[in-house]
């Protein structure tokens, strides 16, 4: 965790492959339910709010909270998911309400361990009064003639403190490169997410990210990248 907290400090993003993402998350707890946990991304509901028009990605939403001096991570009622369109171009500005991330999910073990993990790490980096987490889970389909867009409003930040890109799986896919820029929009770095638990840890307030899109292997056959998204936003008290 350390050696993530450094790269974060230095450069705003962190680039975590599988082996060592693994280990770090079993010292937060378990990935016993993992099979059943990658499985609930078949169940992802079509995400109808596409600005541009796209079919492409599937999803699944929740919040969650964590109070100071509490351990315990709480779900919140279901409510809409928002982005300034400062932060989002193409599909910012309204409240976007998407299918729930279903309950067995959000208490199961891996989603409660990635949590967990995710918590002790940014506490570290930016101590907060208090957190608002927000998880979504992404299928980005791909087809013959039209490629998947994990990024379709381009490279942006979320209007977090913290992101966490969790790699689920990628089936029959191509390309999906993550590149990473500093405010002037000068690259700092690139990498591509291949294994499952391949991770990327992002400093939102510092760096902007992206995705390249992807394009199916075999026409033929179904293609899609699985992700999960952990954002991490301070709720500070005044004084």
């Amino acid at each position: 965790m350390d050696g993530i907290a450094a790269l974060l400090d230095r450069g705003g993003y962190a680039f975590v492959q599988a082996s060592p993402m693994r280990a770090l998350l079993a010292g937060a707890g378990t990935l016993a339910d993992w099979d059943r946990f990658a499985a609930s991304w078949d169940a992802l509901e079509l995400d109808t709010h596409m600005a541009d028009g796209g079919r492409y990605r599937r999803r699944r939403h929740a919040n969650f909270a964590a109070s100071a001096g509490c351990d315990a991570i709480e779900r919140r009622p279901h409510r809409p998911h928002f982005q300034a369109v400062h932060y989002n171009p193409l599909n910012g500005g309204v409240e976007r309400w998407f299918a729930p991330i279903e309950p067995s999910v959000a208490a199961g073990a891996s989603l409660t361990t990635i949590l967990r993990f995710c918590r002790r790490l940014f506490d570290g980096l930016s101590p907060a009064t208090a957190w608002h987490i927000e998880l979504h889970q992404f299928r980005i389909e791909a087809r013959a003639g039209e490629a998947g867009q994990p990024t379709p409003e381009g490279m942006h930040r979320d209007g977090v403190d913290w992101v966490l890109v969790l790699l689920i799986g990628r089936r029959n896919i191509r390309s999906g490169v993550t590149t990473i820029h500093d405010l002037e929009r000068r690259q700092l770095g690139s990498f591509t997410l291949t294994e499952p638990l391949d991770a990327a840890f992002v400093h939102d307030t510092r760096v902007y990210h992206g995705v390249t899109p992807v394009e199916p292997i075999d026409p033929a056959e179904p293609a899609h990248r699985d992700v999960l998204v952990v954002t991490f936003r301070a709720e500070r008290t005044a004084g």
